[in-house]
């Protein structure tokens, strides 16, 4: 089935930019045909002015198209303006049922099928009230209570789904936890759909099959999806990566987009945990885009993460200058740093990054002292296995300094005071059976 369309995009006082709209069109199917911009303020009876959206419905005419994806959220009166002034059988698309669209087709888990009926719902029910609110307008509207049947209904809906989705096992927190006690770190990348965060976990991870990843890694995603689609999956992709000897788990998390609808923020917000739990958070900016275009997805990102360590990264820094990089660099939060600049495509800077990375997780010291045997060989080969071996010597003993998490140091004290006890035993032992 045909889904050419055509675009419509208005700002009130500078030139639309189109780009991600676009994407966001083509992510959802539709193949763009034609697309109309205009600086202006926004027009109460269609958003657009109404000779544009007469221009729209003549491209519409020209080039066969069957859907109008406006690139504001409109209301329900503008929706049916619109529906009106085009040829019949063309549908309406605005910025927010364009996106719903994209996480409906992109609801791989009973979770995230949820979260988006939820969304849904919720729009549903602000735009019912609204039609209310104008019923001098819309007298077919039933006024026969202070609320209305219809608006009642949807707001038991929204229980339902509440509901459901409060019954959910959530086992994320029991699995993170474990990985934990095992010695994995957990990195979250972050940021705007399409600043390259897809390609970065694809550089940054080893090449291990899921297999190789151990009991309980079941869940584990395998593989990165690069393609340039906006909102592949709902779902985070996570990979292992293995840095200075510390075991991460890095996950590309939800990206997000310009203007992103709030009831969507709110129903997705759980799916950003990942960031806001994780040990250190990589926050990935494009750095071609304009400074303040720049500093607003910053800002808005880190809203998000939660107040862990985070590591500024400026990917794309092949596409500007060094003066140009130097300039947005004031668009950072003081306390963040320096950003790191890199190209995720052309695999620059990236050692860079994962030094920063390193430095930002949480870690200790500690330095044991065992006899030779068979069960220190074991606890050497445990250290190796959960965190980074900083030196081990053998000489009239074992000496062995590790750097790792808190709690993987903390299990390693415990298991150095088992091998000392063991000594003791056997000392014990061989004098008693002498005397």
């Amino acid at each position: 089935m045909s889904r050419r369309t055509v675009l419509a995009a208005r700002t009130a006082d500078e030139q639309p930019d189109t780009t991600e709209i676009r994407a966001l069109a083509e992510s959802a199917g539709h193949e763009v045909v034609a697309e109309h911009t205009q600086t202006r303020a926004a027009d109460a009876t269609y958003n657009l002015g109404r000779g544009k959206v007469d221009a729209v419905a003549e491209s519409v005419d020209e080039h066969d198209a069957r859907y109008v994806v406006v690139d504001n959220e409109l209301t329900p009166s503008q929706f049916f303006a619109w529906t009106d002034r085009l040829p019949d059988g063309v549908e309406v698309r605005d910025r927010f049922r364009l996106v719903l669209d994209i996480f409906e087709a992109r609801a791989n888990t009973r979770r995230a099928s949820l979260q988006v009926e939820l969304a849904r719902l919720e729009h549903e029910l602000h735009r019912r009230r609204e039609v209310q609110s104008h019923d001098d307008e819309y007298r077919w509207f039933p006024t026969h209570d202070p609320e209305g049947e219809w608006i009642r209904e949807v707001k038991l809906r929204i229980d339902r789904v509440n509901t459901r989705l409060q019954e959910l096992p959530a086992a994320g927190d029991e699995t993170r936890e474990r990985r934990h006690e095992a010695g994995f770190d957990f990195v979250a990348l972050a940021g705007y759909t399409n600043a390259g965060k897809s390609t970065l976990l694809h550089r940054l991870a080893d090449d291990l099959s899921l297999d190789d990843l151990g009991a309980g890694a079941d869940d584990i995603a395998e593989t990165a999806n690069v393609e340039d689609r906006l909102f592949e999956t709902l779902e985070t992709t996570t990979r292992r990566c293995t840095v200075d000897g510390r075991r991460l788990l890095v996950s590309d998390t939800v990206g997000f987009i310009r203007d992103l609808p709030h009831d969507l923020v709110e129903a997705f917000r759980s799916t950003l945990v990942e960031a806001r739990e994780a040990d250190v958070v990589v926050l990935v900016a494009d750095a071609s885009k304009p400074v303040d275009a720049l500093r607003e997805r910053v800002d808005t990102v880190l809203d998000e993460v939660g107040d862990g360590p985070v590591v500024p990264v400026f990917n794309k820094a092949d596409r500007v200058d060094a003066h140009e990089l130097e300039r947005k660099r004031d668009v950072l939060p003081d306390d963040l740093g320096e950003p790191v600049p890199i190209s995720a495509t052309e695999r620059n800077g990236l050692d860079d990054l994962r030094e920063r990375v390193v430095t930002a997780l949480p870690a200790e010291d500690e330095t044991f002292d065992l006899p030779h045997g068979g069960d220190t060989m074991g606890f050497v080969a445990w250290c190796h296995d959960h965190g980074a071996v900083e030196s081990v010597e053998y000489g009239k003993r074992v000496q062995l300094t590790l750097r790792a998490r808190p709690s993987v140091v903390e299990q390693a004290r415990a298991r150095a005071a088992d091998l000392a006890e063991d000594t003791t035993d056997t000392a014990d032992t061989s004098s008693d059976s002498r005397a």
